[in-house]
């Protein structure tokens, strides 16, 4: 049975991202119900969706994470993109800015999720919120998972901050 052709989103992705996303995509579409024509309508406007979403918030950092599984779990890939960013980043009713430091507090709760945090980070600063108010979520976070987490948070944040040149941080408060 051929596969169904990516969307047409994944043809605008830069080439080095666009294999990726076409492996996610065949991937999903292989293992999808090709009998019911409504589902796979759905499981595309999904995937189309959160490409949209992604790259309102930032394209590279979402698009290495796909790349990063396709080859292992091109799934994982699509759900990412589907799901995270087409159903849950897409909902109405939290702004961009909000979203984003909920996740850098839950994260930061989490634990081991440097990885993830490092990537919420530079999409925190790519939609708009400045590093005073990155680390104050931060610090925020401390009163309740714990000081040991919320400065591995902070020192991700400070070498995602290194990296774009934003240290010393203007108007950090002590």
């Amino acid at each position: 049975m051929p596969s169904t052709p990516a969307p047409a989103s994944v043809s605008a992705l830069p080439p080095r991202w666009k294999r990726r996303a076409q492996l996610a995509w065949q991937s999903a579409t292989r293992q999808e119900n090709h009998h019911d024509p409504e589902e796979h309508m759905h499981r595309e406007q999904q995937f189309e969706r959160g490409l949209k979403a992604l790259r309102q918030i930032d394209p590279e950092a979402g698009q290495m994470i796909v790349e990063a599984l396709g080859d292992v779990s091109p799934e994982l890939g699509h759900q990412v993109i589907a799901w995270a960013f087409g159903e849950m980043y897409s909902r109405p009713g939290l702004l961009p800015r909000d979203r984003q430091l909920i996740t850098l507090g839950i994260l930061t709760a989490l634990g081991g999720c440097e990885a993830e945090l490092d990537i919420h980070i530079r999409a925190a600063l790519s939609i708009g919120l400045a590093p005073a108010e990155i680390t104050e979520a931060l610090l925020h976070s401390a009163v309740y998972c714990g000081m040991p987490r919320a400065l591995n948070g902070t020192l991700v944040a400070k070498k995602v901050f290194a990296e774009k040149g934003l240290l010393p941080i203007e108007n950090a408060t002590a």
